[in-house]
């Protein structure tokens, strides 16, 4: 079956199994958060997983080549997104692996039953409510602001469908780590591994990389720093393995 590819649209290739996603620059596209979380998160043969704010499908589409999960399922609210993703997965043919759906995180329980998840993922929105935003309504907003989603609904929902000693995997911004940490831990998810990104080996971390079990005992390990660019347009090599078979 051929895909529909609308006006605005572009393919473009993700360099595992042969992968591919469709975007649109006037929508949003996935940044390097998404493929570093797709590689953080930790994920077993026969797992069942669940990715939050999925936007372009990225994140499950990533994670399906890389692991031996059962099967994914992803939450979009924005409907022209969803349906985006649904033709990314159609053009992989993973339909039997992938299945996005349409709906707001707030309203999870109507869509996922309780502890029903090993693993759920999810690249919120980073930045906190409307502040200087001239269309709050946008795709690039909603997908960046708070607009229709918290840091505490991403938590609280994750918390509601994992199983006990399930996981959490996120990415986030570094200035907002101590918020994070306290909603992890009033909704028992205990934080277990976390990592910091860094641009270059001299400057402030811009992303860390967390994940927290549901019912986990009190210990955290803080993996080695992950540094983007050796200089200006030059990744460094574990950037490239990240990125590339």
């Amino acid at each position: 079956m051929e895909v529909l590819i609308k006006a605005n649209e572009r393919v473009d290739e993700l360099g595992r199994n042969g992968y591919r996603i469709i975007q649109n620059p006037d929508r949003f596209c996935f940044g390097m958060d998404a493929v570093l979380l797709s590689d953080f998160a930790k994920v077993k043969e026969g797992d069942k997983v669940l990715d939050f704010c999925t936007g372009t499908g990225i994140v499950p589409i990533l994670m399906e080549a890389k692991t031996k999960a059962a099967s994914f399922k992803a939450l979009e609210i924005q409907e022209d997104s969803a349906e985006m993703a649904r033709r990314s997965v159609s053009l992989n043919h993973l339909e039997e692996k992938i299945e996005i759906i349409t709906g707001d995180i707030k309203e999870a329980d109507k869509y996922f039953e309780t502890a029903s998840f090993h693993v759920v993922t999810c690249n919120p929105p980073y930045m906190i409510g409307q502040h200087g935003l001239a269309n709050p309504d946008s795709a690039k907003a909603i997908a960046r602001h708070e607009v229709l989603c918290t840091l505490e609904d991403v938590i609280a929902q994750s918390a509601r469908v994992l199983k006990m000693s399930g996981s959490l995997y996120m990415v986030h911004r570094p200035f907002r780590l101590a918020e994070i940490m306290a909603t992890l831990m009033k909704y028992k998810l205990e934080p277990k591994r976390m990592q910091l990104v860094y641009p270059y080996v001299d400057k402030e971390p811009n992303m860390v990389l967390l994940q927290a079990t549901k019912g986990g005992k009190s210990r955290i390990t803080v993996e080695k720093p992950l540094i983007v660019y050796e200089r200006p347009g030059v990744y460094t090599k574990d950037i490239l393995d990240i990125y590339y078979e």
